[in-house]
Parts: C-alpha cells; sequence; structure tokens
C-alpha cells in the first residue's frame, strides 16, 4: 500500500466508520475498494450496486452521482487528514539540511506532483467540483489555509530572513507560488492531461527557474 494513495487510506477508514446505515457503509466500502482496484473512470454505479448486493437506484437515492459517492467520503477523509498530511510533507522538505529556498520549492513541488499522480482521479474530480461549487470552496478553504497555507508561509518568512528572497509582502508571494504550482498541476491532471510517463525531476526543475528567474533571456 502506497503511503500517498488515498483510496488505499479510505478502505482503512472506512472499516472504523460506522456513522451510516449498513447498506450504506457496504455501498461506500464496496465502491473505494472497486475505484483502488479498476479505477475510478472504468467503475459504474451499476457495478457497485451488483457488488454491495444493493439496487443502482438506491445508491442514487443515497448519493446522487458517483462524483458525489467518492465526494461524500473522501471530503470528511480529506478534513481530519490534512494537517497530518500536510505536517509530514513539510517535514520531508522542510529540515535542516534544507539550506536554500530553491531546495525546499524543489522537495516541496516533486513531492506534490508524485502525490496527485498517484491520485489523478481524485484531484480531477475536487479541482472540478472547486471550480462550481462555492459551499465547498468555503467548506474546504479553512482546512486548507491552517494546514498547507500556514506552512509554506512559515517557509517564506524563514528564507526571507536568510536573505534568499526580495522583501515582496509574503501573502503577494504565497499567491504568486500558488498560481503558479497550481496552476502547472491543474493544467497537466485537469485541463490538458500530460500524456506519457512525466519526469518529475525536469517539470520541477522548470517550475523551480520559472519562479526564481522568470522567462526574461
Amino acid at each position: 500500500m502506497s503511503k500517498d494513495n488515498l483510496l488505499d487510506a479510505l478502505i482503512e477508514q472506512t472499516k472504523l466508520s460506522k456513522k451510516q446505515t449498513d447498506k450504506q457503509q457496504k455501498i461506500i466500502e464496496t465502491a473505494i475498494k472497486m475505484f483502488a482496484e479498476k479505477g475510478y473512470a472504468n467503475t459504474s454505479t451499476n457495478e457497485i450496486a451488483k457488488a454491495a448486493g444493493v439496487a443502482e437506484g438506491t445508491i442514487f437515492r443515497h448519493y446522487g452521482t458517483k462524483d458525489n459517492l467518492l465526494l461524500s467520503v473522501i471530503l470528511p477523509f480529506l478534513k481530519g487528514a490534512l494537517p497530518g498530511m500536510a505536517e509530514n510533507v513539510f517535514k520531508e522538505v522542510l529540515t535542516e539540511e534544507t539550506l536554500h529556498f530553491e531546495d525546499f520549492l524543489k522537495g516541496l513541488f516533486k513531492n506534490r506532483i508524485e502525490f496527485v499522480i498517484e491520485n489523478r482521479e481524485i484531484f480531477q474530480i475536487i479541482v472540478k467540483e472547486l471550480l462550481y461549487n462555492d459551499s465547498l470552496r468555503q467548506e474546504i478553504a479553512p482546512f486548507f489555509a491552517g494546514s498547507v497555507v500556514k506552512r509554506i508561509t512559515q517557509a517564506i518568512e524563514l528564507f526571507k530572513e536568510r536573505g534568499e528572497i526580495k522583501d515582496i509582502p509574503t501573502n503577494k508571494l504565497l499567491k504568486m507560488l500558488m498560481t503558479t504550482f497550481g496552476g502547472f498541476l491543474v493544467t497537466n491532471f485537469v485541463l490538458l492531461p500530460y500524456q506519457g510517463t512525466m519526469d518529475i525531476d525536469q517539470e520541477a526543475d522548470h517550475l523551480i527557474r520559472f519562479v526564481m528567474d522568470g522567462i526574461r533571456n
């Protein structure tokens, strides 16, 4: 089991959850296992219903769509897991050996590209939902701000104190970084999906050069 695979983690989590009815619990456990085994796009609600021993209409009555079925379990999971996930990531990429801002950025970029590749289908669904669902954005924002944004802000302040970054307001630098990297992830994994195997080292290097030097010749 990959430590970064959200579906694998969800399978373990659903075994502990007893908040739904037995029928809902069976639907959720079956769906997540099938998503993990066959892929989200290759799993139909009809297949989930048959494997769970329920009518397909039962899934539609409880969840409406396959996307909603996945979101109904992935979002509560992310809310609970996001702070711990962010802490683990930053422990890996911001250590005593991380001497320069470029090293921090490359470690962060590589780590998150690998994570999105591992969870590509879930990432696509969440991004699409966030684009059109205001209430979902408002629901997720506090958890994102309290974990990811907070830690990136601390890193920026640290390297500004070391004199490695221009004295631009931290909130502006944060938005520039998130726009650049977030745009990269959305473009390559949602809008214009990357074909073939991505050279993560090379892509991270290109992003670093763009952030640090811009595109002026």
